[in-house]
C-alpha cells in the first residue's frame, strides 16, 4: 500500500484531557482502528500488570529494610505451594501452611497489633511500597501505645491470611498489605486491609479497605491517616468492616479552611 492510499492519523478533540487522567481517553485513530502508538503502548502496558502477576517474592530486601529499624519479622507460605496453584485455588492462600502455623505458635502473645505483608496479586507493589508504608504505621502505632506483633511476611497469601496470623500471634487488630490486581495504568498499587477481632472464618464484610496506595495515587500520609481513624474507632467502638466507616477529616493545605469530609456535611 502506497503512503498515499495508507490512512491517516487522527487527532481525538479531546487530547488535551489526556494530562488529567492516567485512563486511556482521547487516543485519536487510524482509519477504524487505534493508531499504532495507541496499540503498542496497550501492550507494553498489558505486559507489565502480567509480569506484576508473575514477580516472585523478594523477602530478603524487606527482611534487610526491617532489620535496619530494629523490627524482627518472620518468614510464612500461605497453603499454595506455588505461584499456578496460588492463582488457580484462592482458597489456598487464605491459609498457612502446617510449618508456618508451627513457626506462629512459638510466637504466640499478647498484642495489639499484627502487621503482615503479602505477595497478593502484585509483588512490584509491595517491593515498592511496603517498607515506607510499614514506617509509618510503627510510628503511627507507637505513638498510640499500641504494642506490636512481629512482622510477617506471606508468601502466595490471599488477604483473609492475615486473619489467621493475627489469631495465632493473639492479637486484637490486624493491618495487611498486599499487592492489589494489577491494572492497565497501575501495576504496582497497594492495597491495605484492617480488620478488628480477626479469626479464620470472617469475610469481607469484616474487613475495611484503603485501596490504591501508590506516588500516583493515594500518599502513604494519606492512607496512614485514614488507617489511624480506623483504628481508633475499632478500638473504642470494638468493631470493623460495613459497621465501621471512614469519616476522617482530610488535612488541607489552607489552615484556614475546616477540614472535613464534604461527603458527610
Amino acid at each position: 500500500m502506497s503512503d498515499e492510499s495508507k490512512p491517516p492519523s487522527h487527532a481525538d478533540a479531546w487530547h488535551a484531557l489526556r494530562r488529567l487522567t492516567p485512563a486511556r481517553i482521547a487516543l485519536g485513530r487510524a482509519g477504524t482502528s487505534l493508531p499504532t502508538s495507541a496499540q503498542l503502548d496497550f501492550q507494553y502496558a498489558h505486559a507489565q500488570a502480567r509480569d506484576a502477576v508473575h514477580l516472585p517474592f523478594e523477602r530478603e530486601a524487606l527482611r534487610q529494610g526491617l532489620a535496619e529499624r530494629g523490627r524482627a519479622c518472620l518468614d510464612l507460605h500461605s497453603s499454595a505451594p506455588d505461584r499456578h496453584t496460588y492463582l488457580q485455588r484462592p482458597d489456598l492462600g487464605r491459609r498457612l501452611d502446617a510449618s508456618s502455623v508451627a513457626l506462629l505458635a512459638e510466637h504466640k502473645g499478647d498484642y495489639d497489633v499484627a502487621l503482615v505483608v503479602a505477595d497478593g496479586l502484585s509483588s512490584l507493589a509491595v517491593h515498592r511500597h511496603s517498607l515506607p508504608m510499614l514506617q509509618r504505621i510503627e510510628e503511627m502505632a507507637a505513638a498510640e501505645g499500641w504494642t506490636l506483633a512481629p512482622v510477617c511476611l506471606v508468601e502466595q497469601g490471599r488477604v483473609a491470611v492475615a486473619d489467621e496470623v493475627a489469631e495465632l500471634l493473639g492479637a486484637r487488630m490486624v493491618v495487611i498489605l498486599i499487592g492489589e490486581r494489577p491494572g492497565l495504568s497501575s501495576p504496582d498499587s497497594l492495597g491495605l486491609y484492617f480488620t478488628w477481632a480477626p479469626k479464620v472464618g470472617l469475610n469481607d464484610a469484616s474487613r475495611n479497605c484503603i485501596s490504591n496506595i501508590r506516588l500516583e495515587g493515594l500518599s502513604y500520609a494519606m492512607a496512614t491517616h485514614k488507617l489511624q481513624y480506623l483504628m481508633r474507632e475499632a478500638a473504642r467502638r470494638q468493631l470493623s468492616g460495613v459497621n465501621l466507616k471512614d469519616e476522617a477529616q482530610v488535612p488541607v493545605l489552607d489552615s484556614g479552611a475546616r477540614p472535613g469530609n464534604f461527603l458527610l456535611e
